[in-house]
């Protein structure tokens, strides 16, 4: 509970703290945690990647308004292909992975950066 409030507070300051632009796209990094392989992933928004079984999608991915290299956040829905529901859906924050993590026994996915 204690990382949702956390993670609203991020949010929160950071909207207030300065405006944010949308991007077109962004890029995912993905570790597979069986054989330790890390993979970049470019998605656009509102667009689906695949990752073995996992279905990826970027609903939005914002960036500090004048700074595309700035902290990025996406929203993120991503499911697993036989499984019903989501794996996760909710929004990842560049600069903090953890406080947003999606759990999943084979994949870790977090966002890098958004692109213009």
């Amino acid at each position: 509970m204690w990382k949702y409030l956390i993670l609203f507070a991020v949010l929160a300051g950071t909207a207030q703290a300065q405006s944010v632009t949308s991007a077109a796209g962004g890029v995912l990094r993905a570790l597979d945690k069986t054989s330790g392989q890390t993979t970049d992933i470019e998605i656009s928004t509102g667009s689906m990647a695949r990752l073995g079984n996992l279905e990826i999608v970027l609903n939005d991915c914002r960036y500090p308004a004048g700074n595309p290299s700035g902290n990025a956040y996406a929203a993120l829905e991503v499911s697993e292909k036989g499984r019903e529901g989501t794996v996760f859906s909710g929004w990842m924050i560049a600069s903090a992975p953890a406080l947003s993590a999606m759990e999943h026994s084979r994949y870790d996915v977090w966002i890098i950066r958004c692109t213009t």
